[in-house]
């Protein structure tokens, strides 16, 4: 009697304090593991694959990035083909067992060192591909698995689990690398995606007890034919300047990246020492985004409104690359991208999605999914190669950065008329 008392007053505090149903707890736990062991996954990669774009030799990136880009065009429609053919919750397992034999192929080829400087490119597009995957099934099947009230009272918690694995893989690899190698930590990667399958395969057969939470085919959708929003774009002036928008942001963001690579190639010439550097990177500009996102983004929409949320960042990058055009060290860029990084992941992308929520159903889902693909790693991909004709011009890593300044300017002014204007729309749709 007393064990039943204490099981039902757990409950009862669950509940009031996350706002969880004695009959969703499971789920929710399921999700937010399977959130953190993905994202955790994701992250211990990540600083390697900035590794392997210098590996491949730091001017080869430009056509690391167009290889992405075109990588996109091609897997976008295969992958909302399969998805409409299979149907998520079938196709769910086989994705991530795919993704697990890669990574395990890689560790190998990485092991014994059969043609690195090929496999470091091989490696560094395939990573791009591995995340969009994984994150959009992630996603859609939360949106097959919860409704849309449930998804308001879960997704928070749900979301934690991605932001204590978007620190936990990070670290892991800021603080093993050197000792255990990364190589190794492939392997540990590939784990934490195994174990990812395996919450989402619970996910998946608790979802099938429970009859009464409906389904969602948006993303279906979503990753229709990405072409299809041009004409969307084409005739609205509003999602011409989100284009721009995007272009810009990604024009700074790949100038960024470039110097990076230049600097930290130029300075450190251990691998290592440079996967542990990129680790703390984006340890440092996890902490510091999921911080923003907890105490501060809400607060400057709320006081200050959209504009000065989608302003702030370019001009705080702006300066980065000012001082950047006088002192290309390490810690200069350094500071400048995890301001920037954090910053996107705070302040400009939950800015950019509140743009969207102003215009059409078919707006919506057709052109933003152009604009995420097409225009993001188009711009990508153009910046990449302007980047290297400018240091064919024989211009210096301080000249360009010179040059990025002016554009990140660009970046903050339609940045914030943007805000400006999606305020307007608002009122009128009001």
């Amino acid at each position: 009697m007393e064990d039943s008392n204490l099981v039902k007053f757990f409950y009862e505090r669950v509940h009031k304090v996350f706002l969880v149903k004695k009959e969703e707890v499971s789920a929710v736990l399921f999700s937010f593991f399977y959130n953190f062991c993905l994202l955790s996954s994701y992250y211990i990669l990540r600083p390697f694959r900035d590794e392997m774009g210098i590996t491949s030799g730091v001017n080869n990136l430009q056509w690391l990035f167009t290889a992405t880009f075109f990588s996109m065009l091609l897997i976008v429609p295969i992958y909302g083909f399969t998805i409409k053919k299979l149907g998520r919750r079938k196709f769910i397992p086989y994705i991530y067992y795919f993704f697990i034999l890669n990574i395990f192929l890689f560790y190998i080829l990485f092991k014994f060192r059969i043609e690195v400087k090929i496999l470091a490119m091989v490696f560094f597009v395939w990573l791009s591909v591995f995340n969009l995957f994984v994150v959009s099934v992630f996603w859609s099947l939360l949106a097959d698995v919860f409704s849309t009230e449930q998804a308001k009272r879960l997704f928070g918690i749900i979301t934690a689990g991605g932001s204590a694995g978007a620190i936990t893989g990070p670290a892991i690899t800021a603080f093993l690398t050197q000792s255990i190698g990364a190589a190794n930590l492939l392997l540990l990667s590939g784990l934490l995606l195994l174990l990812a399958s395996v919450f989402a395969q619970l996910l998946i057969k608790w979802s099938s007890f429970n009859k009464n939470y409906s389904v969602n085919d948006v993303e279906a959708i979503n990753y229709g034919n990405i072409f299809s929003g041009i004409t969307e774009i084409l005739k609205s002036s509003y999602l011409l300047k989100i284009s721009l928008l995007i272009i810009l942001y990604t024009a700074v963001s790949t100038f960024l990246y470039f110097e990076q690579a230049h600097i930290v190639e130029k300075e450190i010439s251990d691998s290592s020492v440079r996967t542990s550097l990129f680790g703390f990177i984006d340890l440092a500009t996890n902490i510091l985004a999921i911080s923003s996102q907890f105490f501060i983004t809400s607060r400057v929409i709320k006081k200050y409104g959209l504009a000065l949320l989608l302003a702030v960042i370019p001009f705080l990058v702006m300066f980065g690359f000012a001082g950047l055009s006088l002192q290309t060290i390490l810690p200069v860029v350094i500071i400048t991208q995890v301001i920037h990084r954090a910053g996107n992941f705070s302040f400009q992308r939950p800015g950019r999605e509140i743009l969207f929520t102003t215009v059409s159903y078919n707006a919506k889902y057709k052109a933003k999914n152009f604009i995420d693909t097409v225009v993001y790693r188009g711009g990508d991909a153009l910046t990449g190669w302007l980047f290297t004709i400018l240091l064919t011009l024989q211009l210096s890593l301080s000249a360009i950065a010179f040059i990025a300044v002016p554009i990140a300017f660009l970046w903050m002014i339609t940045g914030y008329k943007l805000g400006l204007s999606q305020l307007v729309y608002q009122k009128i749709n009001n």
